[in-house]
């Protein structure tokens, strides 16, 4: 019966790149022992790129998740420390068709390309160009999230590209601050977004990975493609951040991110919402998903709706009865009664 390795063997024969399917792991448990730093080099020769491994060990853990999210490639590897090399004879033969994005998930890593090196720490974010060599040291265990770019869709030269490699770019403000948490969700839960929504998705990301580029090229992220995609994004991350605050206008809002109101009710118009609208219905799921947690009587009507933003219980019921054809109090029974008579489970 053929072996997992034997089938790595396949692809590594075959010229065409492997496509894995959604959510698949590969993991060293899954071989002796004897065999696992082999069986690593064929997981990541067949769903990243080829390149050397190299640890103290004699044995080697680790394990990778792989996923596709629209025009993305997303792979979750945690492994014992290692070294790593991107060298010219893997570069040969022909697999380096993407730009990685890695997230420093946990651990650290010291990286080196194009004449520079330096250390990612948990949170950083490393550019990797799989067309010229590269290494990485890991000297603890660590886990990496990197997503597969498509060169083009990055609308970055090969002199940029170089620029960008072997940098590290810390969460600590403006863009990488937003890309950083956004890039670990979405590569813990990529599994659970169908296929329209997960190409939207991925076509947003990569318009926030290239303003980041462009912001770490010291260019305006505002001039880069998808630039109100870009925008409108930081924008509902500020209403969030800024959901419970009643003084939350559209005022408020666009003097925040240095625009003016009618350009933030422009933004809004592109997805069919209004700026209101929107963080209305942001505030009712909220003040929803609170009543539903919460013991009867543990909080009252009015204390739900103030922590989430509205003036009054009056406002709020209004709110909530135009959205959901139901008073609170009547939706809120609706709920417990449901449960109460899906009765208690063998």
């Amino acid at each position: 019966m053929p072996t997992v390795i034997d089938f790595f063997e396949e692809r590594r024969r075959s010229p065409a790149p492997y496509a894995s399917p959604r959510g698949q792991v590969l993991s060293t448990r899954s071989v002796p022992p004897r065999d696992s730093l082999d069986f690593w080099h064929d997981a990541v020769l067949a769903t990243l790129v080829g390149m050397d491994i190299a640890t103290d060990g004699r044995t080697y853990d680790a394990a990778l998740r792989t996923d596709h999210l629209g025009d993305l490639r997303i792979t979750t590897v945690e492994c014992d420390p290692g070294r790593v090399h991107r060298s010219p004879r893997f570069i040969a033969r022909g697999d380096g068709r993407d730009v990685f994005v890695a997230l420093q998930s946990t651990g650290r890593a010291q990286v080196e390309q194009d004449g520079r090196s330096t250390e990612l720490r948990a949170g950083d974010i490393g550019f990797f160009e799989t067309v010229r060599p590269f290494r990485a040291t890991f000297p603890e265990r660590f886990q990496l999230k990197i997503f597969a770019v498509p060169r083009g869709l990055l609308g970055r030269s090969e002199a940029d590209l170089r620029h960008l490699t072997a940098r590290a770019v810390r969460p600590g403000g403006g863009l990488p601050a937003l890309l950083t948490p956004l890039l670990e969700r979405l590569a813990d839960s990529s599994e659970a977004y169908a296929t329209p929504v997960a190409e939207r998705l991925a076509e947003r990301v990569i318009d926030l990975i290239a303003a980041t580029a462009a912001d770490q090229l010291g260019e305006n992220s505002a001039e880069s493609p998808g630039a109100d995609r870009i925008l409108l994004l930081r924008i509902k991350t500020f209403i969030r951040w800024h959901l419970s605050d009643p003084g939350l206008t559209p005022q408020a809002i666009a003097a925040a991110h240095g625009i003016s109101v009618r350009y933030l009710h422009r933004l809004f118009e592109a997805e069919d919402s209004t700026v209101c609208r929107w963080i209305r219905e942001l505030r009712l799921h909220e003040c929803r998903r609170e009543l539903a947690v919460r013991e009867p009587q543990s909080v009252s009507l009015g204390q739900v709706a103030r922590r989430w933003g509205f003036t009054s219980p009056a406002r709020f019921s209004r709110a909530f009865h135009s959205s959901f054809g139901l008073s609170p109090t009547d939706w809120l029974d609706r709920e417990r009664g449901s449960r109460t008579a899906g009765g208690t489970p063998c």
